[in-house]
């Protein structure tokens, strides 16, 4: 299984990992194939969506099959053990208790003369989620979407995921949903999906908002809906960051990037920084046993065959904080001695697990901050999904007379500037006497 280790410095940069650090965050061929499916469903609606489901997830269904009905939530329930559906709970109890700590308060302050400014904010109406079925059926991701908008006060929260061969939602995911307040479930992924709820059909009102992760289809569809509904973040492929000093366990560090290589696009990114030459070596011969008896071992190798895993020695952790800065990645470890003195030094990542005892998995299904993260380095521009992400923010003007008063000279000024006399006239008219 081809591991690197490559030297990075400023004084001696490396191509190869420059290169590892520029992946993309689009795909251009998911993009042309998002694109032509997508026109189909606005233009034809239901048979499109049926066709789309027939030919890329080779599954025939009725109209009547498309939506999850209580009788099988119901069924998924009982087929589920308590002792899942108990972590399951738990899960989303700790994540709302996040989403509700993180809700902005509406506010207002008083104006000079009399009036208020301030801000409110109210829950979408219909939401979307997105849950991948794939290689891995992602309950997990239920939990960190249609949990945060249960807690903003979103109505309607509609949830698209594949079925399997026998057009079986998996009942854990079923469970997840009933849990997290999703009030209804389509057997359906993909491009369709994002089509389905960006566009809607018979008897199936579009969504306001499109969330959750996806494979490189589902994010160029998501990307190509723009506008005609919002979206979250660009969350395809996972990937880990791990900047280490000689503290670190080798074994501990190579199960993280292993972690992150074992989702199955063969995309997935794990990189290693670490000061360390020895702990580098040691964490390749860790890397190579470990994934020698992982379930998953063949979708890591595909990985590491893309030249997806890659370890770096770097001479300072201050030279490692600046290239991990330059990958941005989704997760960000901390495996040093001091985590605190460089967590908030990474301004480009997704999320941050600092210290030796933070693996990223338990960002991904049990410490509160959604685990919907920007990947692709869109983590310089984006933040991780929050509860904000299904609330409108409105802001609020309540002028007196006299407010208006005081700003007319700014009015005018700027109404002139622009050649806006309308605008001018619409406040000077409120004092002619």
């Amino acid at each position: 299984m081809p591991i690197r280790i490559l030297h990075w410095s400023r004084d001696r940069r490396s191509r190869a990992v420059e290169e590892f650090l520029m992946r993309p965050a689009f795909d251009g061929e998911a993009e042309s194939v998002a694109a032509q499916i997508l026109t189909d469903i606005r233009r034809r609606g239901e048979p499109a969506v049926f066709a789309a489901i027939s030919r890329i997830e080779k599954l025939v269904l009725k109209p009547s099959e498309l939506r999850v009905g209580d009788d099988e939530f119901e069924a998924a329930w009982r087929k589920t053990p308590a002792e899942t559906r108990a972590r399951i709970q738990e899960a989303h109890d700790r994540v709302a208790d996040f989403a509700r700590h993180s809700m902005r308060p509406d506010w207002e302050m008083p104006t000079p003369h009399g009036g208020k400014l301030g801000e409110y904010f109210t829950p979408l109406d219909r939401v979307g989620v997105y849950v991948p079925g794939g290689t891995a059926p992602l309950a997990s991701t239920v939990v960190m979407t249609a949990t945060l908008a249960q807690v903003a006060g979103v109505r309607e929260i509609v949830a698209c995921t594949p079925g399997g061969r026998d057009k079986t939602v998996r009942p854990e995911i079923l469970c997840a949903m009933k849990i997290c307040g999703v009030t209804e479930c389509y057997r359906i992924g993909g491009i369709q999906a994002i089509g389905l709820m960006a566009y809607g059909m018979r008897k199936i009102e579009p969504v306001q908002k499109i969330v959750g992760p996806g494979n490189a289809y589902v994010t160029a569809a998501k990307r190509l809906v723009y506008g005609t509904v919002a979206l979250d973040l660009v969350a395809g492929p996972s990937e880990v960051a791990v900047l280490a000093d000689d503290s670190a366990n080798p074994e501990w560090v190579a199960a993280d990037l292993v972690a992150q290589a074992e989702h199955g696009s063969g995309h997935e990114r794990a990189l290693l920084v670490t000061t360390s030459e020895t702990l580098a070596k040691k964490t390749m011969d860790a890397i190579r046993r470990q994934v020698a008896v992982r379930s998953r071992r063949a979708l890591v190798a595909r990985v590491a065959e893309n030249d997806g895993i890659l370890l770096v020695v770097v001479p300072d952790l201050d030279t490692g904080i600046e290239l991990v800065d330059m990958f941005a990645p989704e997760h960000f470890e901390l495996a040093v001695r001091d985590p605190a003195a460089y967590a908030k030094k990474a301004h480009h990542a997704g999320a941050v697990f600092a210290g030796h005892w933070t693996p990223e998995s338990a960002g991904d299904f049990a410490a509160g901050p959604s685990h919907v993260l920007p990947t692709g380095g869109a983590a310089r521009a984006f933040g991780g999904l929050t509860v904000e992400d299904f609330r409108r923010r409105t802001s609020l003007v309540q002028y007196a007379e006299e407010d208006l008063r005081d700003a007319l000279p700014i009015i005018r000024k700027f109404a002139d500037i622009e050649g806006l006399d309308g605008h001018r006239n619409a406040a000077d008219v409120r004092f002619e006497r």
